[in-house]
């Protein structure tokens, strides 16, 4: 099926991914390497063996840098000259927040302040889309979705310094980006985003792949904790639209935006087993007894302004997501077959069945 892909925005552009080598970092690098986009990377090495980003084996430009070192990000952005920039580079992990506030303080909050200032210094650079995440408002453990207007904050250093990176954001954007030559800056919260190639520590899925290959049970800290649950990419389909309508230069998309799934999506972590089990059924799973440091039990994303002012919507909702979860993690266990292309094409065939403002058939 021939497809149009965000109006082939990305075709022939030079784009900068920081924190390509993570588990969404390396899913967009694939996705704008198949968009005909001409992609640089900057981010430390991938910190777990295998990782996605090396199994990828993309033909895109790698380099190692990290984003709390000032100079040298402004080096790379200078060289490098992009036209659109995706900032995902962050430290992404609430309970290593927790052993690592500094760290996580100066990656999250400064690193977003070190690109800022070099993008706005750079005159090829046209649109910034900064990703944060859903944890950076300030939880009351409502029952309804969080809006872009609602207070930021955070509990946990992870969630806080989100929060912080949204308001380092948020100033460049109206005090030192505001000029008619700036580039257009938005900030981009998804929800928990699941999919092949994640092995990061303390993460649902990744926890649970490892117990499966262990053989063994997985321990779960908060069985009936909700979360917006969605593929990774979903989010990244947002990111996409929303750095197509930033490049377009209206002032009105330089705002933050959510990208959830629907109502469906919010689901406890122990309804996520049992539906993914149905996929996967090595899934075995017991609660722990031990104490473990404060994480929000209720969180979810009203994505309202996405869907009417983007047009954007879901393409594959829960039971799909984690059924393509399961399928790459089953192929990379039985036979280390590498399937996120083959996902992807399938994604964005099932985008053209339903007609997402960004994919037209």
């Amino acid at each position: 099926m021939e497809v149009n892909l965000f109006g082939g925005s990305y075709r022939g552009r030079r784009v900068l991914v920081t924190g390509h080598t993570g588990f969404k970092g390396s899913w967009l690098a694939l996705w704008l390497a198949q968009l005909g986009a001409e992609v640089a990377g900057a981010s430390l090495a991938p910190n777990t063996d295998p990782n996605h980003w090396d199994l990828l084996k993309l033909n895109v430009e790698d380099h190692r840098v990290d984003i709390r070192d000032a100079d040298t990000i402004a080096h790379l952005v200078e060289n490098t000259q992009p036209e659109v920039v995706f900032h995902l580079a962050a430290q992404p992990l609430v309970r290593y927040s927790y052993a690592a506030p500094v760290e996580t303080w100066a990656t999250n909050v400064m690193g977003t302040c070190h690109l800022l200032e070099a993008c706005r210094k750079t005159a090829s650079v046209q649109a910034i889309v900064a990703v944060t995440t859903d944890k950076c408002y300030q939880n009351n453990e409502w029952v309804w979705g969080y809006r872009e207007c609602d207070r930021l904050g955070g509990h946990d250093p992870y969630s806080a310094s989100k929060a912080g990176a949204e308001l380092v954001a948020a100033s460049y954007r109206a005090s030192l980006m505001s000029s008619p030559d700036a580039p257009l800056l938005a900030t981009a919260r998804a929800g928990n985003v699941i999919g092949g190639g994640d092995w990061s520590q303390d993460r649902l899925i990744p926890d649970l792949a490892r117990a499966i290959a262990a053989g063994v049970s997985l321990e779960i800290r908060s069985p009936n904790a909700t979360r917006p649950w969605q593929h990774v990419l979903e989010s990244l389909s947002g990111y996409l639209l929303l750095g197509q309508q930033l490049l377009t230069r209206e002032q009105r998309f330089a705002e933050a935006w959510n990208f959830g799934p629907d109502a469906l999506g919010n689901r406890s972590v122990s309804e996520v087993l049992t539906r993914i089990g149905q996929s996967w059924p090595e899934v075995k799973w017991h609660q722990t007894t031990q104490a473990h440091p404060h994480e929000a039990r209720l969180l979810s994303l009203d994505s309202t302004k996405a869907h009417t002012l983007l047009g954007w919507q879901p393409v594959w909702d829960l039971e799909d997501a984690l059924r393509h979860t399961a399928e790459w993690y089953r192929a990379w266990h039985h036979s280390k077959d590498i399937i996120s292309a083959r996902q992807l094409d399938q994604y964005i065939e099932n985008a053209a069945k339903i007609g997402t403002s960004w994919c037209k058939a």
